[in-house]
């Protein structure tokens, strides 16, 4: 095994990238890239966003057509560095058949639509075990019964391009070798098998593990990492490539919200280069704009203030006038194609509402979400309730609190809260696990609704912010001290609900100017003053997404 290993390093390093690409010569910079990468990462089960906030992200079918689109203009490759079959790790009894559907869904459209040319494998795989794998995974480094695929070339437009994949040691529970040693094995055998171009599939558990063991592989041009549980939020994704030695490391957002498209074009020798692109070019320009605004405040106040060390602030202005050199290059020419020399732009795409959808993927998600629902139901009903523990109050609902609270009753069914159950009937989600524990009252509580009997308890009603009432309501309201809470905790809706991830526009006293007002906690209501309120930050927010769906799309 060793002498094979030391062999392969040797014909990797008498075999260059300089012997193997075509030399530009004096050859016009080609018109169009020679192929297209195509990569996701940590997309850990998702097909659908959660539909509550204002520009949803992420959605398999809007994937599969707009790599589709891609397909039609030039040759793509489809890879994804893995972490793609399950939202939980482990995986809770009650959501075991929809985990189950999910995956088999997202393993059929990745072979049969975007047709995946290497999958790498990552924590969000391993769920259900080897045998629930589905897809075979490109990995140099795995043994035991997660041993994967051999690194592979893929013939793209004409170019060969050479893909495995790594795993760094600890990354998560799965039995690795020496992942720097397989991965100089897997990039020299790719080189004598004549690759051009060298792709690693990479996992690791941060980033900076990610680029210790890329460069202590060598060789690698192109990289694509899922973190796990670091993965990047779309906000937090980096618009550039990160340069390591001779190669460049990309990194996209956890649950397929962002799409990284790599065009490459192979002209000449040396090694490949960044040449930013329109799209990585505006993010760019809109950080440079951001830190030249920061630093014009700083020099108007160093410009007020007579005891400023004038070589500081002469400093600061070369510092102001390179960047701003900088931001205007890149709006004078966003691709900087060199003349001679292979290149590549990246552009990170939001898969957001307003995209495309592929007809037969999105048909496909809404038979699954009819299946899963059907099966969650099923699964539920065999599950006890949760004990109410003795002298505890339980859940009533609505008609419990209407006889004495009729005003506050009447004020809360003008509210967003008393159609809450319906938002998700509209989408086929109402016994969707992801959804509806935000939709119904007292999910999952003692005495509160589950997946199997919520009839009483449908829409966030007044026991979801006041808490369980059968005491309240049996005492007619005369018991000292209160059963129920007057005022619930500051923290409650943004603890509960409106978290980040699905309330993206959430304020707690805007929101609460919706909920309260006459009949329903009027003198608060007072106390909020004037000020926006939750359907106003939400309406500006949807009217900046936009409120169209793409062509094709149902959700």
């Amino acid at each position: 095994m060793f002498r094979w290993l030391a062999a392969l390093a040797l014909i990797c390093a008498c075999c260059s990238k300089s012997d193997i690409r075509q030399p530009a010569g004096d050859s016009p910079v080609p018109a169009s890239p020679t192929f297209t990468v195509m990569a996701l990462a940590e997309v850990r089960g998702q097909i659908g966003p959660c539909g509550c906030t204002s520009d949803p992200l992420g959605d398999i079918s809007r994937t599969a057509q707009l790599i589709a689109d891609a397909r039609t203009k030039g040759p793509v490759i489809f890879v994804d560095a893995g972490s793609l079959l399950y939202s939980q790790n482990p995986i809770p009894p009650q959501v075991e058949a929809e985990e189950d559907l999910k995956a088999d869904l997202l393993a059929n459209i990745y072979q049969n639509e975007l047709h995946v040319a290497a999958l790498g494998l990552g924590p969000a795989d391993i769920a259900n075990g080897p045998q629930k794998l589905r897809i075979p995974r490109t990995e140099s480094d795995t043994s035991g019964q997660y041993a994967g695929l051999a690194g592979a070339i893929h013939d793209v437009g004409g170019a060969k391009l050479g893909v495995f994949g790594v795993i760094a040691k600890d990354a998560f529970a799965v039995e690795v070798t020496d992942p720097v040693a397989a991965g100089k094995a897997a990039v020299a055998d790719l080189k004598q098998r004549g690759a051009q171009l060298i792709v690693a599939l990479v996992q690791a558990s941060s980033k900076r593990d990610a680029v210790d063991l890329i460069r202590s592989i060598g060789g690698i041009d192109l990289s694509v990492a899922g973190l796990g549980q670091n993965a990047p939020e779309p906000e937090d994704v980096e618009p550039e490539a990160t340069k390591l030695d001779a190669g460049w490391l990309v990194i996209p957002a956890n649950r397929g919200q962002v799409l990284s498209r790599i065009e490459v074009t192979l002209h000449g020798n040396g090694a490949l280069v960044d040449a930013v692109g329109p799209v990585a070019a505006q993010a760019k320009i809109a950080r440079d704009d951001k830190e030249l605004a920061s630093l014009d405040a700083d020099l108007a106040k160093f410009a007020a203030d007579p005891s400023a060390d004038a070589n500081f602030v002469a400093t600061k202005q070369r510092e102001r006038a390179q960047l701003a050199a900088e931001r205007d290059g890149l709006k004078a020419n966003p691709t900087n194609a060199p003349a001679h020399g292979s290149f590549f732009t990246l552009s990170q795409l939001r898969i957001n509402k307003t995209l495309a959808c592929s007809v037969p993927a999105q048909t496909e998600v809404t038979k699954f979400y009819a299946a899963a629902g059907e099966a969650n139901v099923k699964a539920a009903q065999q599950l006890p309730p949760i004990a109410v523990d003795k002298g505890k109050p339980t859940y009533v609902g609505d008609s419990g609190c209407t006889d004495c609270h009729g005003d506050a009753a009447n004020f809360w069914k003008k509210t967003i809260h008393a159609q809450a159950w319906q938002t998700l009937v509209e989408r086929g989600q109402q016994f969707d696990y992801e959804c509806i524990g935000c939709h119904v009252t007292g999910f999952d509580k003692p005495g509160g609704s589950s997946l199997a009997q919520n009839d009483k308890l449908r829409d966030v009603q007044c026991e979801t912010c006041h808490g369980p009432g059968s005491i309240h309501v049996a005492k007619n309201g005369e018991e000292k001290p209160l059963a129920i809470a007057r005022k619930p905790a500051d923290d409650l809706c943004a603890s509960q609900c409106h978290t980040h991830e699905h309330s993206d526009t959430f304020q707690h006293d805007a929101y609460l100017r919706d909920i309260t007002g006459p009949g329903h906690g009027e003198k608060f209501r007072a106390t909020l003053g004037d000020g926006p309120t939750g359907h106003d930050l939400r309406k500006a927010a949807l009217d900046k997404a936009g409120h169209t769906l793409g062509a094709g799309c149902t959700r």
